[in-house]
């Protein structure tokens, strides 16, 4: 269900960008462009950030404030970085980059979108690690990312 609804939720965020954000319009909106980014979150988002949780969960075993504040630094100071610069160069291959392009728009937008990153996941994280069940933390932090999704989908897709 977890990978299911990180597509779908990667789907509405795209959709968003380009209707909200990027006020494309029913006309103008790119619905190929909706699809890959579903189907990164399908193949990619869903399947990978719910086995971390899992993996993390099993390095930082409980759910007390402190270890609440030791995985989201260990999220944010390892996973995300890595994440965020594969996602980028995934949407960049989908995008029909080639390997020179696509290694220069992640050089241009990598360092923005992480430093978003920070002023947006940490207190997120805080939350998820500390209230929420490891079988839930996928949906709860992509039912909070339609906002990043966007985001994300705006930066990626922007050429």
């Amino acid at each position: 269900w977890a990978v299911l609804v990180a597509g779908a939720l990667m789907g509405v965020g795209d959709v968003t960008a380009q209707q909200l954000v990027e006020r494309r319009g029913l006309r103008g909106h790119h619905s190929q462009r909706t699809l890959k980014m579903m189907t990164i979150g399908f193949c990619f988002v869903g399947p990978v950030v719910g086995s971390w949780y899992r993996i993390l969960d099993r390095l930082i075993p409980g759910n007390t404030k402190v270890v609440a504040v030791k995985k989201m630094v260990l999220d944010q100071g390892g996973f995300a970085p890595c994440f965020l610069g594969c996602f980028l160069a995934i949407t960049g291959a989908m995008n029909g980059l080639s390997v020179k392009d696509n290694w220069s728009k992640i050089q241009q937008d990598y360092t923005d979108a992480l430093m978003t990153n920070y002023c947006i996941w940490p207190p997120v994280q805080i939350a998820n690690f500390y209230f929420v069940p490891l079988q839930h933390r996928l949906a709860v932090v992509q039912c909070v990312a339609i906002v990043w999704n966007c985001y994300l989908s705006w930066k990626a897709n922007r050429m």
